[in-house]
């Protein structure tokens, strides 16, 4: 990765403002308190934004709305209400959607809100839904989302603010009968906007970025924190509520952390939230100088049960994070510059090569519920290649990653319309699950394949996947016939391939930061966090459908 940070210089303790969707910032725990009730000022913003169509570039009008206290204290957590967040993509946008059969979608946003205090800052995810919205026959398209949102407080007096920043809007699509097919359902094909199927998707998700002449600055409101007297709202050195001095002192990365405003995600996803596995280099497993650790979640699709599992986040040791080089077997491009990038790595769960288990639980033969736990287990190395090639006429850089790792699923558990059934010790696929190799020649076997892609402008974030910032990661897997499957004689063999296996499951995994554990970046209000104090990954994603 040292060579991409060479073309377009920055400090190592900065490499996470490459990606474009701020981590959750959640700096401590806080018990939620009722807001002061001084009253509310509605916020109706409309703001300029430029969203990444199947089609290309496109204008798009954001309004976000919401109610906001007037004032309240520090300490004192609220949470904005009524937010409602409307989206009007330009007739570009159905064509399309139409495109690929699709006659309605059901829209999820996620919207990145900023928050900032005295010069300390934190992020937000503001998440939001609706009921499905049938595609126009001509003309925009228009779609409003609400939902819940995270709760903030301020931890001295000063205003806090609040700022819009990138949108992602996840489109699950609908066929003219009103059949939902979205991502979590059965697919055919890639549901992200990196498809090149030409088949059409059952999902798509729109990136959108504020324009550079949205007004304000994309300012969403502004809450007093203080007591309600003159002069009480700004002081960088009023006392914090447990009495010490909210400036930081120098080298003193606690005390700096301690004047970020709190945000309390009430989803998952947070940093201060650690309710998954540990994820940790030890005696056993020593980091190496270009050694890396993040977790991994997502949904994988069971095509034959036209539903989805969930995959929890599961930590990845990537042993050596490999080095950006030139290719030793490509001539020299005098249009563009081209490295590529080799590196391995194991899935972790306590000391083993496999995830954390999970559920699935589906209808087989569509009325008998069947409920398997699972594991996915690593029989092979993990490889990760990527190459980067950047455009000497504008520094236009894209990555383009695959993630290959061979794979089987175990079973450990089963219920058959709620009881239970002995699946014995070595219930499994007989072989990886296997997705179809772009290059077989130089990566034979049965192993799973992920790609992921990014796009950056010179002097702004990247969007999409790379290996050091994360993000989406997609594929397609066949499941193959299962094996050993019953005890006492019970041959479950056929139940489990009947119901599961086959081609054509759709799998989209969401990476999170990396956290670099010998050259470590903490959470600082300059700096985003990519490890925490013991060195685990910082960022636990969210898994997208």
């Amino acid at each position: 990765m040292r060579a991409q940070r060479a073309v377009i210089p920055r400090p190592r303790r900065a490499r996470a403002t490459l990606t474009s969707m701020a981590a959750f910032v959640v700096l401590a725990a806080l018990i939620p308190t009722t807001a002061s009730a001084a009253g509310t000022q509605e916020v109706d913003a409309e703001l300029p934004y430029v969203c990444a169509l199947p089609s290309g570039q496109a204008p798009a009008t954001v309004r976000i709305s919401a109610d906001f206290p007037q004032r309240v204290k520090a300490g004192e957590a609220f949470s904005p209400t009524g937010v409602t967040t409307t989206v009007e993509l330009p007739a570009q946008a159905v064509a399309d959607l139409t495109a690929r059969d699709a006659a309605e979608v059901r829209p999820v946003t996620r919207l990145a809100v900023g928050v900032a205090q005295n010069s300390a800052t934190a992020a937000a995810t503001w998440r939001g839904s609706s009921e499905p919205v049938a595609l126009p026959e001509s003309g925009p398209l228009t779609l409003t989302t609400r939902g819940d949102v995270p709760s903030v407080a301020g931890r001295s007096d000063g205003d806090l603010t609040f700022t819009a920043g990138a949108l992602a809007i996840d489109l699950a699509l609908g066929t003219a009968e009103g059949t939902e097919t979205g991502a979590g359902t059965d697919s055919d094909s890639d549901s992200d906007s990196d498809s090149d199927s030409s088949t059409g998707s059952a999902s798509l998700t729109v990136d959108c970025a504020p324009a550079e002449d949205a007004p304000d600055k994309r300012l969403l409101a502004t809450v007093p924190v203080g007591p309600d007297s003159p002069g009480a709202g700004g002081s960088p050195s009023a006392p914090a509520p447990d009495g010490t001095s909210s400036a930081p002192e120098s080298g003193q990365r606690d005390q700096q952390g301690d004047r970020s405003p709190r945000v309390l995600e009430n989803s998952p996803g947070t940093a201060a939230d650690r309710d998954v596995p540990p994820c940790r280099y030890d005696e056993q497993h020593p980091p190496m100088p270009r050694s890396l650790n993040a977790y991994v979640t997502g949904y994988a699709n069971v095509k034959k049960q036209k539903g989805a599992s969930y995959l929890p986040p599961s930590c990845v040791l990537i042993m050596d994070g490999g080095e950006f080089q030139p290719p030793p077997d490509e001539p020299f491009d005098p249009e563009q510059l081209v490295m590529t990038l080799e590196a391995t790595g194991e899935f972790n769960y306590q000391g083993r090569k496999e995830t954390p288990p999970y559920d699935s639980t589906f209808l087989s033969f569509d009325f008998t519920p069947v409920k398997a736990t699972m594991v996915l287990k690593q029989t092979g190395p993990m490889k990760i290649n990527a190459r980067m090639t950047m455009r000497y006429s504008d520094f236009f850089i894209t990555t383009e990653t695959y993630v290959r790792v061979p794979l089987i699923a175990q079973v450990t558990a089963l219920e058959v319309n709620g009881t239970p059934l002995d699946v014995g010790s070595g219930c499994r696929t007989g072989k990886s699950l296997t997705s179809v190799e772009p290059d077989p020649a130089k990566h034979p076997g049965d192993h799973v394949v992920l790609y992921g892609k990014a796009e950056q402008v010179f002097g702004q974030d990247s969007t999409g996947y790379t290996l050091l910032t994360g993000g989406p990661l997609s594929g397609e897997v066949t499941i193959p016939a299962f094996t050993g499957c019953g005890t006492d004689g019970e041959d479950l063999d056929r139940l489990l391939t009947a119901t599961v296996s086959g081609p054509g499951n759709y799998i989209k995994q969401v990476q999170g930061q990396t956290c670099t554990p010998l050259v470590p970046v903490f959470e600082t209000p300059e700096t985003k966090g990519q490890c925490t104090e013991d060195l685990q990954p910082y960022q636990i994603p969210v898994a997208e459908r």
